[in-house]
């Protein structure tokens, strides 16, 4: 599938700022970026660097005053969803060791709160079988609702309140899998068909010793995505993080598909 992306930001920063933006598609084997552009008026020298665990790159841009960030690109993305139930979970002896992080807790996944929950509730599964009716149970417990999270809202924020919006979904999966054993980690994305358009969060599981991707809000084929960043949680995959202060004068984010 082709995807053709195209973002713009526009901000104002009242003061001079440092800001980290994390808006280019990683190159990965399984989306290949054809090519891409990224401009920003309004900055200083731009100076890129690897994102986290090597996935995609992070781009440190000085701001003052009128600041327009603007990215576009086009990707092949050659992936078809995937019968987790087929899946195997990996020995914890035999995670690789940059995987191995990713079975703790974090700010916004607070696994050890929910090991009792995940074992009395999805005990009886193993592997896929068990990432599959986590992400079912979220799909159908939780309501997706525009505004209803912050970001200080963690996953144990959106268990009680039973509602939120991707990166909530994103946080209470990735807590779920966790709690379970089973290391998750957060995921930026382009999404294609998302409504409304938006970058979007989604989760990567360990198994069957690779990374496999999961939407747990059901908004967005995993065909459809273009992957940004990967972390522990929201923190680490912002599209753009601001070391000061700034106002939001307009944001627009557009996938589109160019092949059928």
């Amino acid at each position: 599938m082709r995807l053709n992306i195209d973002v713009d930001l526009d901000y104002y920063f009242p003061a001079a700022a440092e800001v980290l933006l994390a808006l280019e598609v990683a190159q990965l084997p399984d989306q290949v970026l054809i090519e891409d552009l990224l401009t920003v008026n309004g900055s200083g020298p731009l100076r890129p660097i690897t994102g986290e665990d090597g996935v995609g790159r992070r781009t440190w841009a000085a701001a003052e005053g009128p600041f327009r960030a603007r990215y576009t690109a086009t990707v092949d993305v050659a992936r078809t969803p995937l019968a987790f139930d087929g899946l195997s979970a990996d020995p914890l002896e035999a995670l690789p060791h940059d995987v191995v992080p990713y079975l703790w807790p974090s700010r916004y996944c607070e696994a050890d709160k929910f090991e009792a929950y995940v074992q009395r509730h999805f005990g009886t599964l193993v592997g896929g079988a068990k990432i599959a009716a986590m992400a079912g149970w979220i799909e159908a417990e939780m309501a997706y609702v525009a505004g209803s999270s912050t970001g200080e809202t963690t996953a144990a924020d959106a268990f009680v309140s039973r509602q939120g919006v991707c990166r909530d979904y994103a946080h209470l999966l990735a807590t779920f899998a966790r709690a379970a054993g089973i290391p998750a980690r957060l995921v930026s994305a382009y999404a294609w068909r998302l409504q409304p358009p938006d970058f979007h969060a989604v989760v990567e599981v360990w198994l069957a010793g690779a990374w496999q991707l999961v939407d747990p809000t059901g908004l967005a084929p995993v065909e459809g995505l273009a992957r940004i960043a990967v972390g522990r949680d929201a923190t680490d995959i912002a599209f753009m993080t601001i070391f000061g202060s700034a106002q939001m004068r307009s944001q627009s984010v557009t996938v589109s598909r160019l092949d059928g």
